[in-house]
């Protein structure tokens, strides 16, 4: 009991102890999902974690954060490619990492945690290779790495002719003290690992595919014995470094020694986007403070999770035949239109030998030619966006369950990116946030009173097994409470717009109108009604992305033009192929 007692404390103490170690009293705070790097002058505490052992993880991002605050000073933005820049950016948190983890020492651990906690799965992707060059400047330090992370690092180093990077390493380490020198140095850094043309060329290059380099392409690496005296020389030159971090912390002024490290959590932020349409004259919220983004494995316990997926799938084995039809009808539309098709009876081209036949029949008759032509099919990402509101409880949410692992598990098969998120409230009647506003002085047109949960069931770039094991969630009880449409839609359209695939959809799986007792009451009848009109209008009209909605047992074309009704669970597989069909046949 007494660490459920103690977990409230938590977040108060997080925002405490990053003001304090940062020395800057005017950071806020918000609940969400943190970016690396984190916003400007705005920590994100994550989710309280409900077991002492994701604790440690919890406040390495804590940690990150405050160090970030500490040791990194805005400088003039370098013209840099994408993936020039996460590198680039990944040095950097990686060097504030190292001196925060230098000077409170128990940080050290939570730092190696959090950065255990990191999954990227496309290992050819450039965020994949701006985490390994993280890795790898923590490794010259004497990290002592969690088993994963050394996995991670032991493919850089086969990919990447590291051990030639010698005079680099000597740089960097130099230069952890000082940001500017250590910005020439990982400038250097992008050149040997061809992020970036030589300076003959004076101008960047992006590395297209991010294979490692080729004996071509790759710098010209010594013989055996040559480079084993360097990672000697290496070695010992680190050991000659004197990183002076007492002289770091006095330039940063005086740390406070009431505050432990070990006091903080985990920060999980993102950043505000200019797509975020919530604030306008006719919407306001009274307060975020008591808001939390969370991911869906820290709603339920292990045990819990797998408890509740057992019962997702029980209600999902009536329909597996249903569910192999549509998978592999989906499954054969798809994976057509991402093939390469032919052109025949062509008069240039390749020769068509299927066709050689008419030639011998008739010696006259010309030769056939064919060419092979590519299909357009955009790269596509889709997010389903679900209703957890009360109002789902029970059959609604089973079927709403059911859809999600259908549609999902499909679109992944045909390598078409998937995001399955949830919104609900923390609170039935307006939780803190009306008893803040009841303390306030209960002035009228609050705006939106309650505070809003929203959930992470899976994220693109997550891949679908090791996320479905906690849709279940969606089951447990007493998760399902109030549902504020707009802000969700909105705080998914922002998520989705910031990602680079050319096709982005939104599916919502709803049923029906947004509803939230204490926001109502105070603020008129229709007040979460018009701002979820409002959004979808400016989605549907105004935005690149698209935007469809399942309605479960109720009718929602009011709200949404794209918009298919699925009222028993026998019409799930036809209504679903008809409708998945139709949004990609075209």
């Amino acid at each position: 009991m007494s660490w459920v007692k103690n977990r409230d404390k938590l977040h108060e103490a997080a925002l405490s102890s990053i003001k304090s170690i940062s020395k800057n009293k005017n950071i806020s705070s918000r609940n969400g999902i943190a970016s690396r790097p984190p916003s400007p002058d705005q920590a994100t505490i994550s989710s309280i974690p409900r077991s002492t052992k994701e604790l440690a993880k919890w406040r390495g991002e804590s940690d990150f954060q405050a160090f970030w605050y500490l040791f990194h000073k805005t400088r003039p933005e370098i013209s840099l490619t994408l993936p020039a820049r996460l590198v680039f950016n990944e040095l950097e948190m990686s060097r504030v990492e190292i001196l925060g983890s230098n000077i409170y020492k128990g940080s050290k651990t939570n730092i190696i945690r959090y950065l255990e906690g990191i999954e990227i799965e496309d290992k050819k992707s450039p965020q994949y290779l701006a985490f390994c060059s993280n890795l790898w400047l923590k490794d010259l330090f004497e990290f002592d790495l969690a088993p994963s992370s050394k996995k991670i690092l032991k493919e850089f180093s086969e990919n990447y002719d590291v051990k030639s990077l010698k005079k680099i390493k000597d740089q960097l380490i130099n230069a952890i003290n000082d940001q500017n020198k250590f910005e020439e140095a990982s400038i250097e850094f992008l050149k040997a690992i061809k992020l970036l043309k030589s300076d003959k060329d004076n101008s960047i290059e992006e590395d297209a595919s991010f294979e490692p380099p080729g004996s071509s392409d790759s710098i010209e690496s010594e013989d055996e014995d040559t480079n084993d005296s360097d990672q000697s020389e290496s070695e010992n030159s680190l050991k000659d470094i004197d990183i002076n971090f007492d002289d770091v912390v006095d330039q940063t002024s005086e740390v406070s020694d009431g505050i432990s490290i070990d006091e903080e959590i985990d920060a999980l932020s993102y950043p505000n986007n200019e797509y975020n349409f919530i604030e306008n004259n006719n919407y306001s919220i009274f307060t975020t403070e008591f808001d939390e983004v969370i991911e869906a494995k820290d709603l339920t316990t292990a045990d819990e999770a797998i408890r509740l997926r057992t019962q997702l799938d029980n209600l999902i084995k009536p329909h597996q035949t249903t569910i192999g039809k549509l998978a592999n009808r989906l499954q054969r539309l798809l994976l057509a239109k991402q093939n390469t098709s032919w052109n025949f009876n062509l008069d240039e081209g390749l020769l068509d030998t299927a066709r050689l036949h008419r030639v011998i029949a008739e010696p006259g008759h010309p030769l056939s030619y064919k060419q092979e032509t590519e299909n357009n099919f955009k790269d596509t990402v889709v997010t389903l966006l679900i209703d957890n509101s009360g109002s789902m409880r029970g059959r609604s949410i089973s079927l709403a369950a059911i859809c999600t692992d259908i549609i999902g598990s499909t679109l992944e098969r045909c390598q078409i990116k998937t995001e399955v998120l949830g919104f609900t409230t923390k609170n039935w009647k307006g939780g803190d946030s009306k008893q803040k506003w009841i303390n306030s002085g209960s002035f009228i047109n609050p705006g939106r009173l309650n505070d809003i949960r929203h959930i992470i069931y899976k994220s693109a770039d997550n891949s679908w097994r090791r996320a479905r094991k906690y849709f279940g969630a969606m089951l447990r009880e007493g998760l399902l409470k109030e549902n504020i449409d707009g802000e969700a839609l909105s705080w998914s359209h922002e998520r989705l717009f910031k990602r680079n695939e050319d096709r982005k959809i939104i599916i919502v799986i709803s049923d029906g109108a947004p509803v939230d007792d204490s926001t109502l009451s105070t603020n008129g009848e229709e007040y979460l009604d018009n701002h979820l009109k409002r959004i979808i209008s400016y989605i549907e009209n105004d935005s690149p992305i698209e935007l469809h909605a399942i309605g479960i047992g109720h009718d929602v074309t009011k709200y949404y033009k794209n918009a298919i009704t699925i009222n028993r669970a026998e019409e799930l597989g036809e209504v679903l192929l008809e409708e998945l069909t139709k949004l990609f046949k075209n």
